[in-house]
């Protein structure tokens, strides 16, 4: 795990592998007491404009042997949102760290505030993230040490531990999210998403329940049940319940576990099916958002629902113009067994409602119409209240 600290904005004192700058446009950096042949490199390129500060835009110098060894410049562009642009530029300078290998980086901003030191934490852990697990590794003369150390430079380094205590524990639910995601479909099964909740349960003092195949049967759940019963692999109805907010309503939220989706008997075409492991990525936004909520120990309550299964073809697997009942009482044909997803959060939305939540938030991969009408820049989001959307 990456290691995030708060550290004196002193930079003559500081001795450290690596010296990321995060630096706006056609700003001049005010960098204080740090070593003068440095600070007089820094201000050349900058003058010759060989490094302009525009966004994305990265110059690697080095520094000197017995303070900043090295120093990366990362450009923010013409800051109009700062949150958006220091959480980006850090992400940049801990992949780049990482990339290079110099295991412990220090990143200065100016004067950091804790809502800064938030987002700079946020950056470093979403730049650092990796996943070698199902790599075969390099050579041992060809590796690189990973970045396992990123030191917050700050005038009020309490305040700014604060901000990096929030980052963490966001940056670790989106951390467990894109792992959840990335796993391959035969190891991240519906039982691998219930035994991850048992994790964030034991950590934070959470309710778990789990319904399986004959649980949901006593349900009625023939909706979801249908999806389920074309695969061998027990489908689960995961939920786990953070009450810390008095009596007030929980909010739920509800993510699509498709561990894979091949669309059923109505197949999808072979090219790019091995996409289709990122139909649980509602779930694995459930689950991160579960163990962020936790970690930050906040004053609310809250209801993770997620439904998980496989949609396969197969003698058993539900056909087109089956008709099912849901738990509701509510009967549905099916005329495309690549609908799997409605059916099975039809259940979970009906089981959700006994928990009478203030708001329920669904989060799912549904259609890839969403993408062809919007892009990968732009999410679909619809409801019923418009000031909750």
């Amino acid at each position: 795990m990456l290691k995030i600290s708060a550290g004196s904005a002193d930079l003559g004192a500081l001795r450290a592998p690596a010296l990321a700058l995060l630096l706006e446009q056609s700003a001049t950096p005010a960098l204080g007491t740090l070593d003068r042949a440095v600070t007089a490199a820094i201000q050349r390129v900058i003058a010759a404009r060989d490094f302009r500060g525009t966004r994305d835009e990265t110059l690697h110098l080095l520094g000197t042997e017995n303070g900043v060894e090295r120093l990366l410049l990362v450009g923010m562009g013409k800051v109009t949102d700062r949150f958006a642009a220091l959480k980006r530029a850090a992400s940049i300078a801990a992949r780049r760290a990482n990339q290079a290998g110099f295991g412990r980086l220090a990143i200065f901003a100016g004067d950091v505030t804790a809502d800064d030191a938030e987002v700079i934490a946020l950056g470093a852990i979403a730049g650092s993230w990796d996943m070698k697990e199902f790599q075969t590794p390099a050579p041992e003369d060809e590796r690189r040490a990973p970045l396992t150390e990123v030191v917050v430079l700050s005038a009020n380094s309490p305040a700014a531990q604060q901000g990096i205590a929030r980052g963490r524990a966001i940056g670790d639910g989106h951390s467990l999210a894109r792992r959840l995601a990335n796993l391959p479909g035969n190891v991240c099964t519906p039982e691998y998403l219930a035994e991850t909740a048992r994790e964030i349960a034991d950590r934070y003092g959470m309710q778990l329940t789990v319904l399986g195949r004959a649980e949901m049967e006593r349900e009625g759940m023939g909706s979801f049940l249908s999806v389920a019963q074309g695969t061998p692999q027990e489908p689960k109805l995961i939920v786990l319940e953070y009450r810390h907010g008095g009596d007030r309503p929980p909010i739920a939220l509800v993510g699509k576990g498709l561990c894979f989706d091949s669309g059923g008997i109505s197949i999808k075409p072979a090219q790019g099916m091995e996409w289709m492991k990122f139909d649980m990525c509602g779930a694995a936004g459930v689950l991160g958002a579960m163990e962020a909520i936790g970690q930050l120990r906040l004053a609310v309550n809250v209801v993770g629902l997620v439904g998980s299964t496989t949609n396969m073809p197969s003698g058993t697997a539900m056909k087109p113009g089956d008709v099912v009942r849901a738990s509701n009482g509510k009967y549905i044909e099916i005329i495309n067994t690549d609908a799997e997803g409605r059916l099975v959060l039809a259940d979970v939305l009906v089981y959700a409602k006994r928990y009478s939540p203030a708001v329920v938030i669904d989060a799912l991969t549904l259609t890839g119409a969403c993408v062809i009408a919007l892009g990968h820049t732009a999410t679909g989001l619809l409801g019923t209240d418009d000031v909750g959307i």
